[in-house]
């Protein structure tokens, strides 16, 4: 907990942690509570009545995990959320004190419902109505969860729930962001290897072979990381991206982008590599998940330039703009098992995308891999195949092939299976 907490200062900086511990507190020590709620218990009884009533639905979702809805850039839980209602699940997402600003529950979307599960009276209206439902229920979590212990989850099951459990990265403190491992994520992940009942959903080869050496085929699905096509097929005309970034456009070198986090899986001997040849200006977006990017040195560098996090909802304005992009990682434990949302979202925006020889990335046509003796010679290889018809074509048929609507609905096809 102390690392986690020391990575969230580094972050966010000494008033930012400050404002980030109060609203952490507040939500688990005092909002649980929730006078509010338990005074006008029949009032919420019957908001949840009503919503298990009009819905349409085949089945129940309660996703529980510390990946907010509201977070600066979506990732799978929200893109699996929200297409597994349009495959027949009504889903309530839990929302987190991070990123979220809801303390009870709110309607997102159909189907989707933002809920509160650290509201302790809500929680237990909520599953109080979940017992009279005579559809399938289930409880979905992340392998990286390091909030909820194996007894909740037996508790769940105990309660009649369905546990699915997405296996999305190696199990490893650096994952975590933490100096050790949680106990509660290696628990958890011994559990589901053990618990014969569990589906297990698996984002990567590596993961699924791990799943089948365990415990076999036996309730896997495998459903890597997608890519909202149509969201990133759409631009709004008079939105742009920020002076700092068009500026960095205007000094005329090819822009070479990285989005995501910046983490001790980066390769920034490779980023110092590819900026010492003085002809491309290397920009970075996202957030320090660790202390690795201030360590490096690469922030001095000529050409190279760490832009910080922009939305998820205006930064294809920024990737879009860039002649390359890419993902520079090392190649250890967890990139052999990382199957990177970006990759396919570059996809769709249509940019040669280069790589180091990740495991994942080597099964797509349209990705050129360079380790770090090549790197910049698959960079200007990227450059020549910018307008290059048949490529750009590839690139677009990859991307359709990777929405997240075939993810979610390799889920639900596992689900229906059992039902």
């Amino acid at each position: 907990m102390r690392s986690k907490l020391a990575n969230v200062y580094k972050k966010y900086g000494f008033f930012g942690f400050f404002k980030k511990l109060w609203a952490y507190g507040k939500a688990n020590y005092i909002d649980r509570l929730s006078p509010s709620v338990s005074l006008r218990k029949g009032k919420y009884t019957r908001m949840i009545e009503k919503i298990l009533e009009d819905e349409e639905y085949d089945r129940v979702i309660l996703w529980r995990s510390i990946v907010g809805y509201d977070m600066p850039l979506f990732q799978r839980p929200q893109h699996i959320a929200n297409n597994l209602t349009k495959q027949g699940c009504l889903v309530f997402y839990e929302v987190t004190t991070m990123t979220d600003r809801e303390k009870k529950l709110k309607r997102r979307s159909d189907r989707l419902y933002l809920f509160n599960y650290t509201n302790a009276p809500l929680n237990k209206i909520l599953m109080k109505c979940l017992e009279k439902t005579d559809k399938p229920k289930y409880l979905q979590l992340y392998s990286t969860d390091w909030k909820l212990s194996v007894d909740d989850v037996k508790a769940y099951e105990n309660a009649g729930f369905g546990f699915i459990y997405e296996y999305i990265d190696h199990i490893s403190a650096d994952i975590a962001g933490t100096k050790e491992l949680p106990k509660n994520i290696a628990d958890k992940y011994d559990y589901a290897m053990k618990d014969r009942d569990a589906f297990i959903v698996a984002t990567a080869d590596l993961l699924y072979e791990d799943v089948v050496s365990k415990r076999g085929t036996d309730r896997l699905a495998f459903s890597s990381n997608g890519v909202d096509y149509s969201f990133f097929k759409t631009f709004e005309d008079g939105v742009k991206p920020d002076k700092e970034f068009l500026d960095i456009v205007e000094k005329g070198k090819p822009v070479v982008m990285y989005y995501g986090a910046l983490a001790t899986w980066f390769d920034y001997d490779l980023l110092k590599s590819i900026a010492s040849t003085g002809k491309y200006s290397a920009v970075l977006i996202g957030v320090k998940y660790d202390g690795s990017f201030d360590e490096s040195g690469a922030k001095d560098l000529d050409d190279v330039y760490f832009l910080g996090s922009r939305n998820y909802k205006v930064l294809k304005y920024y990737a879009a703009l860039a002649d390359v992009l890419t993902i520079p990682f090392k190649i250890n434990d967890v990139t052999r098992s990382t199957n990177p949302v970006k990759l396919f979202e570059y996809m769709a925006l249509q940019k040669p995308i280069v790589t180091t020889n990740m495991n994942e990335c080597r099964k797509y046509k349209s990705v050129l891999i360079g380790d770090a003796g090549e790197f910049e010679r698959k960079l200007d290889k990227a450059l020549s195949l910018r307008d290059d018809a048949d490529y750009l074509g590839l690139l677009d048929r990859e991307a359709r092939e990777n929405d997240w609507s075939h993810k979610a609905e390799a889920i639900v096809s596992l689900l229906k299976k059992y039902e």
